[in-house]
């Protein structure tokens, strides 16, 4: 705000200044405008009907585009304003941290001069500190590698790509940024172009094809790992694979086998293992889980019907269903509209999830306590309360397939009351898949089924590094290096993620 005094006393001039914030006046409410159009997409985006809300894998994408809209209004109404100050205050944002384990360069900025005034010298009675986060952008350079001729010569170093241009940690780079990073390997040779580095995708793809050969064999003992477990997860996404036959696009499946003992304490470390198949039917669930035993946790998918058939070989497989799966089902029918039945289906299974929160992280033994004490008594309840609407509700209508849907999996969903190892549902695989999703959308397909196979093995290990808290690229160029250099098969275990010492700075 002016004062008075601050004010010109030619009329002109004041003229001058009263159109002038007029025009603010004006931009201003442009800008307000603008903004309240941008949180109105924003909440489409989030909590709109379901046909018209973002794909959940793309609603970062447009949630960034949103925010930096946001943020060009905000430091056009900066620029704006006569005091070089925002007008309007800026929404709160995380400036993040800086941690500790990363280098400081420090620089010192003096005064112009250090002699006083008096004419003597300056002495330093404190400072002001500020950090700010620099970077290097990746930066490739040559290694170059003298072996001189005496009456003997040192052996040339082991390679995986023979004769060829890069390390293995060069290898390493490009399969975390094609299969964590989601950059398909044209993509990163136009990166690599940049620097004046020519490659063909064809060579990057060589380079993975050869690194998916070597780390196939870990690729199989993580599956074997896994499957010696007695509690385990599965799903299954779809995987669009080039048919060259036809020239279009066949859907072939990647199905995740997944551990995950923390929320009951359990010992075994995380991971999950990808497994590609040309369908989706239960014998390929079968043939991936063949040698295992034990409780597996599913979706509501009929395939999985085929693991505990009667008159299958091998009994010893008990499904666990997931209880997310049947509250999403009632969750669809409240969105279409007054839904009162579906509203205290899903308020019923909220109570069980808010149970399941307190339990996390207690040892079985207490969870199956809590269970039984707590959990128990409202799912008799909840079944009564299903069959009672199942009578009056009208089989074919949406209401009615839901409640047949869980009526159809009662007893399975039930599992979790007698074991406190099983989860309440099934979103520990859903949340490891979720990357297979994105590069999914990003790659469009696999070349073939076996660039599929190719992709489900880097993956696995990439997506089980993760679950570990170990570096990616790390493992992944540590790995490639012992593997080249004839590391044992009879100690393959030793090259599993969760084993990997240097672990990522949370």
């Amino acid at each position: 705000m002016l004062d008075a005094a601050d004010l010109p006393d030619d009329i002109a001039a004041l003229k001058a200044m009263l159109i002038a914030a007029q025009a603010r006046e004006v931009r201003k409410d442009d800008r307000i405008e603008r903004l309240e159009k941008l949180v109105a997409a924003f909440k489409q985006a989030a909590f709109g009907r379901k046909s018209e809300k973002a794909d959940p894998e793309q609603f970062d994408l447009a949630l960034e585009d949103l925010e930096t809209a946001i943020a060009a209004v905000h430091a056009e109404d900066e620029a704006d304003s006569p005091s070089g100050k925002p007008q309007s205050k800026p929404r709160a944002s995380n400036r993040g941290s800086l941690p500790a384990h990363l280098p400081r360069v420090e620089e010192v900025i003096e005064p112009e001069s250090l002699t006083c005034a008096c004419g003597g010298g300056l002495h330093c009675i404190g400072e002001d500190v500020s950090e700010r986060l620099d970077v290097i952008p990746a930066q490739f350079r040559v290694i170059v590698t003298r072996r001189p001729k005496y009456a003997s010569q040192a052996p040339a170093p082991v390679r995986l790509i023979h004769a060829g241009l890069p390390i293995e940690a060069t290898i390493a780079h490009v399969l975390v940024s094609k299969y964590a990073d989601h950059l398909p390997l044209y993509r990163q040779a136009q990166i690599m172009s940049r620097q004046g580095i020519d490659l063909d995708r064809s060579t990057l793809a060589d380079w993975v094809g050869r690194a998916a050969f070597e780390l196939r064999p870990v690729f199989n003992a993580l599956i074997a790992d896994l499957k010696r477990s007695t509690k385990l997860f599965m799903d299954e996404t779809r995987a669009p694979v080039l048919d060259p036959g036809s020239r279009k696009t066949k859907t072939g499946y990647f199905w995740a086998l997944a551990r995950d003992d923390r929320p009951w304490g359990g010992g075994a470390p995380p991971g999950v293992a990808f497994t590609y198949a040309p369908g989706r039917g239960g014998h390929h669930a079968e043939r991936i889980l063949q040698g295992f035993t034990g409780v597996l946790q599913v979706d509501g998918y009929a395939g999985y019907n085929r693991l505990i058939a009667a008159d299958r070989v091998g009994l010893g497989i008990r499904l666990a269903y997931c209880w997310a799966h049947a509250r999403r089902k009632l969750v669809e029918i409240t969105r279409n509209g007054s839904a009162p039945i579906a509203v205290e289906g899903v308020k019923r299974i909220g109570e069980l999830y808010r149970i399941e929160d307190e339990l996390r992280g207690l040892s079985p033994e207490a969870r199956l306590a809590g269970r039984k004490e707590r959990s128990a008594p409202l799912i008799a309840d909840m079944r009564t309360w299903l069959a009672h609407h199942r009578t009056r509700v009208a089989g074919k209508s949406p209401l009615g397939e839901a409640l047949a849907y869980i009526a159809k999996y009662w007893d399975g969903l039930g599992i979790f009351l007698t074991d406190g190892r099983i989860e309440i549902d099934n979103n520990s695989v859903e949340r490891t898949i979720r990357p297979i999703a994105l590069n999914r959308k990003n790659a469009l397909f696999a070349g073939h089924d076996a660039g599929a196979e190719n992709w489900a093995t880097i993956a696995s290990l990439i997506e089980t590094c993760k679950l570990n808290a170990a570096d990616p690229f790390a493992y992944l160029s540590a790995t490639l290096t012992r593997l080249v250099n004839c590391h044992k098969q009879s100690r393959i275990d030793e090259l599993m993620p969760w084993k990997y010492p240097e672990r990522t700075h949370g």
